[in-house]
This record gives structure tokens, sequence and C-alpha cells, in this order.
């Protein structure tokens, strides 16, 4: 039998390990980053290209590197940072495995440039495909410069998974933030296609965390800080008010090492019961210091997951230090038993004469008057459609009865056909009251629209059939032939403070935001709104939120914009309590039953219930 085992080659070995340890060009981001904190620099510049495919370029100031050294760093398992098997139980350094700078190297073209204080010059070196191309002297500060160019030059099929620019800019920016945040006394600046995105400064944690977040966020941060024998823990944590319904700002860190642990999110999340909603996630940045004999870091590749000796401990711990943070900044609501029960109202002047109120009314005005456009709504809010009285029948039955099956509201079935030879277009013109009569419409608990079918009871949910609408008309908009939906003009525009990345996204996005009615500028510290969609009724902070929560989302077969726009709807909806006039009911149902998909809002949950008549038959038995 022929032997079939064999030794792989250096360079196929090198990029298997790469695939584990640099999966797109923000992990080459974090170890270089990471290499760069280890070798005890004070300032760090990270500048990419093209979202990194083009170009990674990280210049420290640290302690650099001898000519062997510098060799001798691309080779695999090559480290300085442990001798023996002993030493992966006191790890305080980032990285440790010595796999990183091999991984890169065989996957794209490095330049290393590396000098020691104790040399007269440095040396540099390019690597190219995992082999040493070129070696030659260079003149240089102290420190290391590497640049990483073309990743994944030769493995095509791993360039052709990652995603857009703007997808793996934000994952680049997501690795600089956690490195950047856990040690605040360093420099960082970030730059992309020669655009400064942050430069940190060395300062305090709380402003490290405001230079990372933006100067909205002063207010939001509430202090953590208790410690035992075993473990310490300081940080911050976020005010119940201004929890996401997205994660994205959880940010744990064990002895300065960004870290992933289920049961201790659990543990924190436990710490807001009572404070939020079910889907809402706070924002925080703690940090646990412990001994390094009480934990093993050397669980994955990326060194981002953990396991601790005690974990009981720490949550013991962690659970009543944050509710005790969260209760001495009166984060929950307080009763003053010291206020007074009267209402403090100021006494009036003396000589003041009380005159005594009169309405004024105008009995010649008739709202039913108002001139809609010819065919459908005017285009402000929940107006009746007057063109779609005659397709309500078609549209009923399309929706319900597959097949041809009669189901239309029975007491519209004289009308539909009085419609048909034109006599509800001359009633029409007598007053859109008697749209309203001819379609027995109610609300009810001001959440749902009800009406009586051939077959049984109809109840729409206001709230997701609007969305339903909304979306369906913003996500036209998007098409080559769409025009863009009306826009109403703020008189003062919005200035809204945004955190870096956040900033990027919403303006990589205001073309297409536009589209929506939505009119997005530039702002010093984040974005300004000059302009929203004419049937919102909403604040523009309120839209910029939605969009930011599909920032970090990734749906398979279904786009950003598409996803946005979902967003919006629900923000921009008729909302749950509102009353609405008949009128508003029966545009709202017209315009349910124009859409593709009717029974289903842009979320998938149900719009529309339809109770037969045995349901209701079998009730009163």
């Amino acid at each position: 039998m022929p032997e079939v085992i064999r030794q792989l080659p250096e360079n196929v070995a090198n990029q298997i390990a790469a695939g584990e340890v640099i999966q797109r060009p923000a992990s080459a981001v974090k170890e270089l980053m990471e290499n760069a904190v280890d070798a005890g620099a004070s300032r760090i510049d990270v500048r990419v290209v093209d979202a990194g495919r083009t170009l990674i370029h990280v210049m420290d100031n640290g302690v650099g590197m001898v000519e062997a050294d510098a060799k001798r760093c691309f080779d695999r398992h090559a480290t300085s940072k442990i001798t023996s098997a002993d030493d992966l139980f006191t790890i305080v350094s980032k990285g440790f495995r010595g796999e990183a700078l091999a991984s890169i190297a065989s996957i794209a073209h490095v330049e290393l440039k590396t000098r020691h204080a104790s040399d007269e010059c440095g040396i540099q070196l390019n690597m190219e495909g995992g082999a040493l191309a070129q070696e030659t002297p260079v003149a240089m500060e102290g420190g290391t410069q590497i640049a990483v160019r073309h990743l994944f030059f030769n493995v095509p099929a791993r360039r052709n998974f990652l995603k857009s620019d703007a997808v793996e800019m934000r994952h680049v920016i997501d690795e600089f933030h956690r490195v950047a945040l856990a040690h605040e006394a360093i420099h960082f600046t970030l730059t992309r296609n020669d655009s400064e995105l942050f430069d940190l400064r060395p300062a305090t944690l709380r402003k490290r965390v405001i230079g990372v977040f933006g100067s909205k966020y002063d207010e939001r941060l509430v202090p953590v800080d208790e410690s035992t024998d075993v473990v310490g823990v300081k940080g911050f944590v976020g005010k119940p008010a201004f929890a996401r319904r997205t994660r994205g700002e959880q940010f744990l860190f064990v002895n300065q090492r960004f870290v992933k642990h289920g049961l201790i999110h659990r543990t924190i999340m436990n710490a807001y019961e009572g404070l939020l909603p079910p889907g809402q996630y706070p924002l925080y940045v703690l940090f646990l210091t412990i001994d390094p004999a009480r934990l093993d870091v050397n669980i994955h590749p990326t060194k981002t997951e953990i396991k601790f000796d005690e974990d009981q401990h720490i949550q013991s711990l962690l659970l009543p230090s944050i509710r005790r943070g969260l209760g001495k900044h009166a984060v929950a609501p307080s009763l003053d038993f010291d206020q007074e029960s009267s209402l403090n109202i100021a006494p009036l002047p003396k000589d003041r004469v009380v005159a005594e109120p009169v309405v004024q009314v105008n009995t010649d005005y008739n709202p039913f008057q108002s001139k809609a456009a010819p065919g459908g709504s005017s285009g402000g809010g929940l107006r009746p459609g007057r063109g779609q009285m005659d397709a309500w029948k078609s549209l009923y039955e399309k929706a319900w009865q597959p097949g041809g099956e009669a189901g239309p509201v029975a007491h519209e079935e004289h009308a539909m056909q009085s419609s048909a030879s034109g006599e509800v277009g001359a009633q029409l013109e007598a007053g859109d009251e008697v749209v309203v009569k001819q379609r027995p419409l109610f609300q009810l608990q001001n959440k749902y629209i009800v009406t009586a079918t051939k077959s049984g009871l109809l109840v729409v949910d206001q709230h997701r059939a609007h969305q339903r609408i909304l979306y369906e008309e913003l996500v036209r908009q998007l098409e080559p032939e769409g025009t863009p939906a009306a826009t109403q003009q703020l008189l003062f525009p919005a200035a809204i403070d945004l955190n870096a990345a956040d900033q990027l996204f919403v303006l990589q996005s205001r073309d297409w935001l536009a589209k929506f009615g939505l009119l997005i500028a530039e702002h010093d510290d984040g974005i300004e709104v000059q302009g929203m969609p004419l049937e919102a009724d909403t604040t523009p902070e309120s839209l910029i939120q939605a969009i930011l929560e599909e920032r970090a989302a990734e749906v398979a077969g279904v786009s950003r914009e598409e996803r946005v726009a979902a967003r919006l709807a629900a923000s921009m909806a008729v909302r749950v309590g509102k009353a609405l006039k008949p009128e508003e009911m029966v545009d709202l149902v017209d315009r349910l039953f124009g859409c593709s998909t009717p029974a289903l809002d842009p979320f998938g949950r149900t719009v529309i219930v339809n109770f037969e008549s045995n349901e209701l038959e079998q009730r009163f038995r």
C-alpha cells in the first residue's frame, strides 16, 4: 500500500494558520497594533487604504528589533513572550503564539522597517508570500513600521469572500476601538484613505471613552469600581435611557485584553433587570484585573476567548458593583417627598384684569372639502385615496381569497357594483364622509382597525400596516426608475453628534438616503439633518438611530438599503395609541391592500388577522 501521509510545506502550513488568525484586514490591524503595544510604544499610528485591502500601515515608537530578531520574527512560532509551557499561565502580553507575522507574510506583501535603540541604523525586510525577497539597511528613528500590501494576493478565493469597503472598514474601526480603549496612556491615530478618523491623545479612561465614541457619551457613563483579593473591576456602564436595540457597544477587558465571555455578558445584563425592556442592550466598557494564573487565554487562535478559574466569584462581584454604580448615580427614578403637593404658580399682578376666554369657531369650515390629488393620497399623512375605491374588491380578493372566491366586505358589495357604474364617483363629489359610511371600520384600543367581512371579522394592526406601506414606498425609490421621496426641508437643521464610525457610515449612505427623503450633510462633530421624509412623524434623532441600528447587521439576501428602509418605516409609522379618524383608517387599509405583501410587516410579523364566522360562533356555545 503506498504511503499517503506527508509533511505539509512551510508556506502551505502558514496559509492554513492564516485562515484561523487572519480572517480579514481587521485581523491584521489587530495583530499589528497588539505587537506595537507589547513593544512598549507610546504612540501608534494606523493607516489603511481601501479598508485594508490595498494597504495596512502600522507605525510605532517602541523598542524596535535588532537585525537577527527582525529576520526571525517571520518564522512560525517565533516569539519573545514565552520560553516554556509554564509561561502560558503567567501571560500578561497581547501576543504570545508567534503566528501573526508568519501568517500575514504568507498571504501578503510585507515591508518591515525597524531599528533598536542600540543600533545606529535600522533594517528593512521585504517579504512576498512568506519568503524573504529583499534586505537593506535603512535610516530611521527608533521603533517599527510594518506595511502590509495586497492582502490575500495569493489566495484569491479568500479575497473574494471579503465584504464591501464599508463593512470591512467597520471591522477595522471596531478592532481599533478595542485596542485604544484598553490603553488610554498611548497616543493612537487612525487614518483612512488620507482622511484622519481618530486622534486619541493620552488621557484618563473616561476621556478615552469619550474620545472614541463622542462627546455626547459623557452624560451616558456611570462609573464602576470594586475590588477583592481575587478580582478587581473598574470602568463604565451606560445609563438605561441610552440603551440600543443592537449590540456593538459592549467591551469587556481582562488584564487589558479584549475578550468575549457569554456568562459575564449575561451577568452584566442581569444587573439591568427591571431597567431595560427586552431587546435593549446597554453600553459597557469594563476592565477585570485578575491573577494570570487564575485564567487560561490559550484556547482560541485570535485570543478573544478566555476561561476563568472562578467564574462564580467574578459574577458575585460584578453584579452588585454594577447595580451599586447605577444606584449611586440616581439612574432609577426617585420621589421627592419634600416637594409641596400644590402647584408653584406665581400670583398675578394686582392691577391685572383677567378677561373671559372666547372660543373662535369658523362655521363655514369643512375639512372634507379639501381637494386631494386625483387617484390617490395628497401625500400628507394618512389622507383617503379617492382612486382606490374601485380597486377595493379586487385587492381584498387577491389578498384573502386565492382562486377567485368571494370575500370582500359584506356591506360594500352593493357599493362596489355602484362604483363600477360610476355612482360612487358622483357620491364622492358630495363629500368624503360617504366613503366612511360605505366602509364600516372602527378602531380598537387605538391599536387595531376592525371591519366585518362576508366570512367573519378582519383585524389590522395599524402600526405594522403603516410600516409595510412605508417600507414598500421607500424600496421603490431605490429602483433605477424610482423618483426620490418627497422631502420636508427643516427650518432649523438638526445637528446630531456621532462618533467617527457612525458618522462615516451615515455619510457613506447619504446618497441613497436622499432617495428616502432624508437629506444629510457633514457637521463638525457628526452630521446635520437638513430634510426629512414628508410622512415622517418622528424626530431626526430617531431616524438616524434607526439607521445606525442596521450598521452592524448582516442578513443574507437582504441589502443594507432594504434593512435601513425597514428600520426607517418602523420609526416613521403611525404609533400604537394614536387615535385615527375614520377617513384615515380607510386610507390606511386602502394603501395596505395595494402592497405586494399586505399580510406581513417588513420584519415578517403578522399585520392582518382574519376571524372566520365559525370561530366566532364557537365562542358563543
